[in-house]
């Protein structure tokens, strides 16, 4: 088989390729090209699912980047175990074709326990004193220990919140080639996440993100020279294309207004009790999942949802089955955004109600992606001071939150989940090898054969 990698810059489309992109530019020039046609929801870990098994959420059954665990009652985001995915991987495919194929993952989501030979992602240090330690997790275990000897702790607070920058990107890019240098996998995934931040931050502001495109695109050229050395066939792909937003919408808020969220209040803070509503939200950027434990509020719902205003659409079963996405693990209803709106997990009414989580950065707790954690309030001139403070106190041993996350949805700028209107914000795939005959435009599900395609190819064409 052709040594490939695969390497997934998160973000990027065909209209952010240009002057602030020259390596990435140049190796579209000289490379063929295609445009992705948006799994949906268009999100991380469909979109990577979907890549790599050929299949729909319907059949995969990664509804989206987090759903409602029903025997449990409980929303989960960002679960690690790759047998959440129900059908075969492209790697298990060609382990089956050669038995001398090797696979390496390096962050792509679903991580965790796969049949892949190699693979690194961030897995943090829980500790007692509530403090979280930046690690990594790794198979073979020794790997992790390798990795951050030579190239430092993995800068998990570069990958997620406030302090988010290509550090992490960068990290990723170099554990990638060590890893490459020490086993010479077949089939390598690279997945690196810099371009998301400022995008969903600023939206498609070039004056701010000019930059990050720049620091990206060197991130990028670094892996393509060491991939160009080893001969190896190089994809260049995204998950999804970010649109400019300006409208959040609380969806949980309207069905609390109803009566119909569970809410339990807890030292005169209030939590979304899921098991207990007739009817609630999982927000996931521009889609939401809507769950109904009495099925007799199905149509007011329904109903209630489609009069919202951002709203662009509420699918029942016969369009969820149409899209790919009716599993049972999927919402009841699933709401999709107008393209210049997205979706808040929000429920309380008042903020000094809010749950302690909300202003912190803690994917696993809220009950919904949350974007703001990338954020700290501007109009606070000394949030520095604060943040800087409070992990003095943690380094000595005192026990703090960062409570420093604002709860202003308006902050946002820049979001994805659904189809854009434009081509040039679809996800774009670029191959220095041959495409064959692809066409404008792609289904998400043909990925995976034109992966298939470039491991089987004997010689560069």
């Amino acid at each position: 088989m052709r040594k490939t990698v695969v390497i997934n810059v998160v973000g990027l489309t065909k209209r952010l390729i240009g002057e602030h992109t020259p390596h990435i530019a140049a190796f579209l020039k000289k490379g063929t090209a295609t445009f992705i046609k948006p799994v949906f929801p268009a999100v991380t870990c469909s979109a990577q699912a979907t890549y790599l098994t050929g299949k729909y959420p319907t059949e995969h059954g990664i509804v989206g980047n987090g759903w409602y665990f029903k025997d449990e009652c409980e929303v989960k985001f960002w679960r690690q175990s790759n047998k959440l995915i129900q059908r075969e991987k492209i790697w298990e495919k060609m382990k089956r074709v050669d038995p001398d194929f090797t696979c390496a993952n390096l962050f792509w989501w679903y991580n965790m326990y796969a049949t892949t030979d190699y693979n690194v992602t961030p897995r943090p240090n829980y500790l007692a004193d509530g403090r979280k330690i930046p690690d990594v997790y790794s198979h073979p275990a020794e790997l992790r220990d390798t990795l951050q000897k030579e190239l430092g702790t993995f800068p998990l607070f570069n990958f997620w919140g406030p302090k988010t920058s290509i550090r992490s990107s960068q990290w990723i890019a170099d554990a990638t080639i060590r890893t490459d240098e020490l086993h010479d996998p077949t089939l390598t995934l690279v997945y690196l996440p810099h371009l998301d931040y400022n995008l969903q931050r600023h939206g498609l502001d070039f004056s701010i993100i000019s930059k990050d495109l720049r620091k990206i695109d060197a991130v990028v050229q670094q892996l393509i020279e060491h991939y160009r050395k080893k001969d190896a066939n190089i994809v260049l792909l995204s998950e999804y294309g970010i649109v400019n937003v300006d409208t959040p919408v609380h969806l949980n808020r309207v069905l609390r207004k109803e009566g119909l969220l569970g809410i339990r209040r807890e030292r005169g803070l209030e939590l979304l009790d899921a098991g207990a509503s007739k009817a609630f939200a999982v927000a996931d950027h521009q889609i939401a999942h809507i769950y109904i434990n009495d099925v007799t509020v199905k149509e007011q719902v329904k109903q209630l949802l489609k009069n919202v205003p951002g709203v662009a659409a509420v699918w029942d079963d016969a369009e969820l089955r149409e899209a790919g996405l009716l599993h049972d693990r999927c919402g009841d209803l699933v709401v999709l955004a107008k393209e210049n709106a997205w979706f808040t997990y929000y429920f309380w009414l008042d903020d000094a109600k809010a749950p302690d989580y909300a202003r912190m950065v803690d994917i696993h707790k809220k009950p919904g992606y949350d974007p703001v954690e990338m954020m700290t309030d501007p109009s606070d001139p000394l949030v520095m001071p604060k943040v800087i403070g409070k992990l003095i106190r943690k380094k000595l041993g005192f026990r703090t939150v960062m409570d420093i996350i604002p709860l202003d949805a308006t902050l946002i700028k820049g979001s994805h989940g659904t189809e854009p209107k434009n081509k040039a914000d679809y996800p774009i795939l670029i191959s220095d090898g041959n495409l064959g005959n692809t066409g404008d435009t792609i289904a998400p599900t043909e990925v995976f054969r034109i992966l298939e395609q470039q491991l089987t190819e004997t010689a560069t064409t």
